[in-house]
């Protein structure tokens, strides 16, 4: 990655790394608040790099751009739709009465359903299921959405740059997919 125009467009120093300072910046740049863009930067830091996103940069822009559209540029972390949409919807484990609210999309992906706040709750060793409110934590959030790209092998999709396939792989269609390809290419511009 050409960590020096990154950091240069962001309004970076220099420091060789894509560290706190430079992700912080970027999610500042995409719309986050100074405090949640801090908090993301921090936990970014590590996952990025635990899940192979910071790898190159087209892991890191389909990556964001992605989660630039599901969150409103990482404004906001809780679905603002009510969740009754996804009521009953066993494909997505809400078999109980109450459970499309109560597992309505939340972090910077938009984890939705039980059998998802199940499985990623399992996976990380948090109660998502009996806790759901917890994605919603930017931090706890963006652990989620670098589990669920890794789980869904979007590191190979956005190495072959198919914006496609990884908005079908996240979307389960092309919801918002204009939106999604002019954050790619803002992102692109970056690095």
């Amino acid at each position: 990655m050409q960590i020096k125009k990154l950091q240069k467009s962001v309004g970076v120093h220099d420091d060789g790394i894509i560290g706190r300072g430079t992700l912080t910046a970027v999610f500042r740049k995409l719309g986050a608040s100074q405090s949640r863009a801090e908090e993301l930067g921090l936990a970014a830091n590590v996952h990025l790099r635990n899940f192979g996103i910071l790898d190159n940069s087209l892991r890191f822009t389909h990556f964001f751009a992605q989660l630039s559209h599901e969150s409103g540029n990482f404004r906001y972390m809780e679905e603002i739709a009510s969740g009754s949409a996804y009521e009953g919807r066993a494909d997505l484990g809400n078999t109980q009465r109450g459970d499309g609210k109560r597992f309505k999309g939340r972090g910077p992906i938009q984890l939705t359903g039980r059998a998802n706040y199940r499985k990623y709750g399992q996976q990380l060793g948090i109660d998502f299921e009996n806790n759901p409110e917890i994605v919603a934590i930017p931090s706890i959030g963006l652990m989620v959405a670098c589990k669920f790209w890794a789980d869904n092998g979007l590191n190979l999709l956005a190495d072959q740059d198919d914006v496609r396939a990884v908005t079908r792989r996240i979307n389960g269609g092309y919801n918002g997919f204009e939106d999604r390809k002019s954050h790619l290419a803002k992102l692109k511009s970056w690095v």
